[in-house]
């Protein structure tokens, strides 16, 4: 497979995800959640899920445990809206760089503050 369609699939898996999560999904554990970027290896059998959650510590360890239940069910779900042979393994994964921009930002803030 060529790395422009895993590029497209793994998009497409994101609209598809996110529509999932929020609306099928019905675990109260899941919180407010955020998927960043889907990656999908060329030949289309690994789909890493980068998401954040909105919310302590708990509150995103209770979300990717009720993800991590549920997985067979996105999955299905997934394989009945998108038209591929093989639906990608799900591996959801927490998306740092959120983080990372806001310690770089508060970083800057203080080196303006001591100026």
């Amino acid at each position: 497979m060529s790395k422009m369609r895993a590029e497209r699939v793994g998009e497409q898996m994101k609209k598809e995800l996110m529509d999932i999560i929020n609306n099928k999904v019905k675990d109260p554990r899941i919180g407010f959640i955020t998927i960043t970027d889907v990656q999908v290896t060329n030949d289309l059998s690994l789909a890493k899920v980068y998401l954040t959650v909105l919310g302590n510590e708990k509150e995103v360890d209770d979300t990717f445990k009720a993800l991590e239940k549920a997985k067979g069910f996105i999955k299905s779900e997934l394989g009945s809206r998108m038209r591929l042979r093989i639906v990608p393994e799900l591996q959801f994964e927490y998306d740092h760089s959120i983080e990372y921009g806001n310690k770089i930002e508060k970083m800057i803030q203080d080196l303006h503050k001591k100026d």
